[in-house]
């Protein structure tokens, strides 16, 4: 995957990016595994806002992607590479020998006609290999990891995201995660080798306001710009700082660095380090 960037002939083009899809091997989805994505808006039942900058945006299907390979033992074939509106990795059309297709997150360096494989046993090590944490040796690179066994993956599913396993010790795996967190997971939790496809989608620029409107991302104005009806930061005479100690969100609580992680969280104990704190610009 590479990225393209246009001539500045416009304000919009000057520091706009796009990607060049020359992975992608396969425009249209298929029918079978696609559904209609309704969209909220970021309005409850009561139509109310409950999630604040969403709305609008094209139109775009759900593809239903198969988080468990829960098909074991049965090799399937990489019959294409697409691409998928709601998430930032490239997913991997396949089809097993019984002539069932499904879609999964491909992986970085998968290519059409390769052969991946799904067990609960240990199989050949290689990219798009899904198996247990148990089987995986040390040092290797997973991700679509579940978090519990039979669960299907939930952590490590964005573009060029990556976890590596560190050791086995008696019923728990233990993992460093992109984040830089290491933790213990269920030993019998199933992950896929390999990092996620698409690594260059963090550097994409949108370049103009009119791309994240498409994207269904609503503006997103400052506190400090508000009425000290609307948020705590608002109010004042031309520019103001927020006149707080701290950064609050418009419901008053803390904002911007603050620990909100509850201190008797029943997951704690298999946190073995906490993740590697970011400086906020």
């Amino acid at each position: 995957m590479g990225i393209k960037i246009y001539k500045p002939n416009t304000s919009g083009r000057r520091n706009a990016s796009v990607d060049d899809f020359k992975d992608i091997t396969k425009k249209e989805p298929e029918k079978l595994l696609i559904r209609i994505k309704k969209r909220t808006g970021g309005r409850n039942s009561q139509g109310r806002i409950s999630v604040r900058h969403r709305g609008g945006g094209e139109k775009k299907y759900y593809r239903l992607v198969d988080f468990k390979r829960d098909k074991f033992d049965i090799p399937a074939k990489v019959e294409a590479i697409e691409y998928d509106p709601n998430r930032s990795s490239r997913i991997a059309l396949i089809v097993y020998r019984d002539g069932e297709r499904r879609y999964i997150i491909a992986p970085q360096d998968l290519k059409v006609g390769d052969e991946i494989v799904s067990s609960k046993g240990r199989v050949e090590i290689k990219i798009g290999n899904r198996m247990s944490l148990e089987n995986i040796p040390v040092g290797f690179m997973v991700y679509n990891i579940e978090l519990v066994p039979g669960q299907g993956g939930k952590i490590v599913r964005s573009a060029g995201a990556r976890a590596t396993t560190m050791a086995i010790e008696g019923k728990y795996a233990q993992l460093k995660l992109p984040s830089g967190e290491v933790r213990l997971l269920p030993r019998k939790c199933m992950a896929t080798i390999g990092e996620v496809s698409n690594p260059d989608h963090r550097h994409i620029k949108l370049g103009k306001a009119g791309r994240s409107r498409h994207l269904g991302i609503r503006p997103s104005v400052r506190g400090k710009a508000m009425n000290p009806v609307d948020h705590p930061h608002g109010g004042g005479e031309g520019h103001n700082p927020i006149g707080l100690k701290k950064p609050k969100t418009p419901w008053g609580k803390p904002a911007l660095g603050v620990k909100t992680r509850k201190k008797k969280k029943w997951s704690n104990k298999f946190i073995i380090k906490r993740r590697t704190k970011r400086k906020h610009k």
